[in-house]
């Protein structure tokens, strides 16, 4: 596909061809009732052959929630025939010749969770479940799933071109610290050894890559696609190639102007539209299409914690699809390339991927087995992707992104009735209505000039721009619709609630405390210092108590008793333990006792995890003498914050009373209101959980 390529106009978001456009390429396909797993199931839909195969790291539930199905279905409305293989055997490539030699490709996925997040705890310890499973079962995927498969794919069928997609590979599409191995690695794609890596939502990618293979095209061809990554041995011809450093430069500090700075002007708190440093001249202006950032190679990233912190800084900053540049950095002898991100779905996209015909069950061949994930999440609907939160700890915008792509209130009726008519198990409760976040559902800039130039990396922190749209009239308007839908006796709101955003309307707020709260609502203030939450990109505890207010003004005038369950995260970059004690002792004053809590876990190219590993904020500009960010580490010093979380839980007693010695704090050790920890047990020593002392910058 030899296509004229046309520049998009300046401060305007890239033409995408719409997935509904491509014709299809075998007409006349009914629907299978669900994707064939077996040979005999191809024969019984009178296939000898499939075009895709998809291999995934879950078992195969068709729903919408899983993209395995997701996918599958897409493809097999343009006519195209799909297979899966599900959680197979991956000791040899036998398990992954199951359904024959796939016509176009083979498509990998470790599934809805990357494969290490799935398997270990935040402590390194394996789980002894996977919800992705039948029975819940663990063991069922390898370590670093996306890589075993596609290395097998390639046994199996030598020729047939793999490309690797899921949050796993998003997450891994650059050099990135690997918390389970605690070093950097390299990009999944050299080691997966695949043809392309599709980040992100995939259906764009995913139809373009199809349609053009089974026109005939090589996918050596197929260099361009927004939202993949390919390895590339040379710079290709009419590309112009610039060195991060020269936008950002990570060594002794000089006043170079900030082509990232937040200026004073008509966008306010955005960037202005694409505009170069003053510094260079006015010719110097860049094709974007033809314009490629250079990162710090592997090799460099892995020996350097300062050039790492570097590269994930430019990497979050070149996210918008509206002005992101090419990046490419070196491994070894090749590069990889990674093109701009996708362009986000339109409204009628999303709704034509969950129009499809899911069966919104589990394949036939588990039987009765219970597959936790599926239990969990059989009667909820997700009504937009995309986050613009931007919280360092979560990958939601590095593998969504954070322009929210929305689906209409028909389409979101139409899967309520489906779910009514259609789901074993129904009662007439909706368990979720939300998706990334529960409360962005419509939610954009005014003007779309400045979404398309703005580098923010969040859209509500320090706080929430002058130039978002709050309004949450639309998603008012959606509840009190499904309200009307015959059979739909509640639909509860489970995802997780952006208070900040809440507040900016107390209509929002009343409508879900009136009819959408369970009794309990789950909320995420995360933390009450300053210290962590501004590493975190997470408001003060300011909006929080305003959105407690408002939550108990509107469930006492509505005669109900509900209660609001925080969530806190211990050990987060930036952390003290005299943080942890003020959250001790907020909860407390406040009547909290949380029972389960989080410590951090680094995930694959969050800017947290950058954070952890290089010791230095990526949020600014970096250099050798940049902001250090401490990071509660050591294990003993991670089980320290944990059980400032549960200061009222017995157990917890020893390792507390032992640290408030040691930070000067001996007046909380008692029985008075103020006091955290109750004194050792008369008579009985106490049996200490030794902390060693902190590092300096600790406390």
């Amino acid at each position: 596909m030899n296509e004229q390529r046309t520049d998009p106009p300046l401060h305007a978001m890239p033409s995408a061809r719409s997935i509904l456009s491509w014709p299809a390429y075998r007409a006349g396909e009914t629907p299978a009732t669900e994707l064939p797993m077996s040979r005999a199931e191809m024969a019984g839909l009178g296939w000898d052959a499939c075009d895709i195969i998809i291999v995934t790291g879950d078992a195969y539930v068709d729903h919408p929630s899983f993209g395995m199905a997701v996918i599958g279905r897409v493809l097999e409305s343009q006519g195209f025939r799909v297979g899966i293989i599900s959680q197979p055997d991956w000791q040899s490539a036998e398990a992954f010749r199951t359904l024959g030699k796939p016509n176009l490709f083979f498509g990998v996925t470790a599934g809805n969770m990357d494969s290490m997040v799935n398997r270990y705890t935040s402590e390194r310890r394996i789980r002894s479940d996977d919800a992705y499973t039948p029975d819940g079962v663990a063991g069922k995927r390898p370590d670093r799933a996306v890589t075993v498969y596609a290395q097998r794919c390639r046994e199996a069928f030598k020729g047939v071109p793999v490309i690797i997609g899921s949050i796993e590979a998003s997450l891994r599409r650059i050099a990135h610290y690997d918390y389970w191995s605690d070093t950097v690695r390299r990009s999944v794609l050299p080691d997966a050894k695949a043809d392309l890596l599709v980040f992100g939502n995939a259906e764009r990618q995913i139809l373009e890559i199809a349609h053009r293979l089974a026109g005939g095209e090589s996918i050596k061809e197929m260099t361009g696609i927004r939202g993949t990554a390919l390895m590339r041995s040379q710079m290709p011809a009419g590309f112009t190639e610039i060195d991060s450093t020269e936008l950002d430069t990570p060594g002794r500090l000089i006043e170079h102007p900030d082509p990232y700075a937040i200026r004073n002007s008509a966008t306010q708190d955005c960037a202005e539209p694409d505009q170069e440093p003053p510094s260079r001249p006015p010719s110097r202006r860049l094709d974007k299409g033809r314009t490629v950032i250079r990162l710090p190679s592997f090799e460099e990233v892995k020996a350097d914690p300062v050039l790492y912190a570097h590269a994930s800084r430019l990497m979050h900053l070149e996210t918008n699809p509206g002005n992101a540049r090419a990046l490419v950095q070196r491994h070894g002898a090749r590069d990889v390339w990674l093109n701009p991100p996708a362009v986000p779905l339109t409204t009628p996209e999303m709704d034509f991927v969950f129009g499809r015909t899911y069966s919104r069950v589990p394949h036939s061949s588990y039987g009765k087995a219970r597959i936790p994930a599926y239990e969990m999440i059989r009667f909820s609907v997700n009504i937009m992707r995309g986050c613009f939160g931007g919280c360092t700890f979560c990958s939601i915008t590095e593998h969504e992104g954070r322009i929210i792509q929305s689906r209409s209130e028909d389409s979101i009726v139409h899967e309520i009735e489906q779910i009514r008519d259609k789901t074993p198990g129904f009662t007439g409760t909706i368990s979720d209505l939300g998706g990334p976040t529960a409360n962005m559902y419509r939610l954009a800039c005014k003007s779309t000039e400045i979404e398309a130039a703005c580098r923010r990396p969040s859209c509500v922190y320090p706080d929430v721009c002058s130039n978002l749209n709050t309004d949450h009239t639309p998603l008012i308007q959606l509840y009190r619709r499904v309200r009307q839908i015959k059979g739909v006796k509640k639909t509860l709101i489970a995802s997780g609630l952006r208070f900040d955003l809440a507040v900016k309307s107390p209509e929002y707020i009343e409508e879900l405390v009136t009819h959408h709260v369970g009794g309990y609502l789950k909320i995420a203030p995360e933390h009450t210092e300053e210290g962590p939450l501004s590493r975190m990109m997470k408001p003060g505890v300011g909006s929080f108590e305003r959105f407690r207010e408002l939550f108990e003004h509107y469930s006492k005038k509505a005669g109900k008793k509900q209660y609001l369950i925080p969530y806190f995260i211990a050990a987060h970059p930036g952390t003290t333990d005299e943080d942890m004690l003020n959250l001790a002792l907020w909860l407390k004053a406040n009547g909290f006792r949380p029972d389960q809590v989080q410590a951090f876990l680094p995930s694959p190219m969050a800017t947290a995890s950058a954070m952890y590993h290089s010791g230095r904020n990526p949020l600014r500009k970096i250099h050798s003498e940049s902001e250090a960010v401490f990071t509660p580490r050591p294990k003993k010093q991670r089980d320290l914050h944990k059980a400032f979380l549960r200061y009222h839980d017995k157990a917890n007693g020893p390792i507390l009373r032992e640290a408030l010695k040691r930070m000067g704090r001996s007046e909380l050790i008692g029985v008075g209101e103020a006091c955290l920890v109750p004194p050792a047990p008369a008579g009985t020593p106490d049996r200490r959980k030794k902390v060693k002392a902190p590092r300096k910058g600790a406390e």
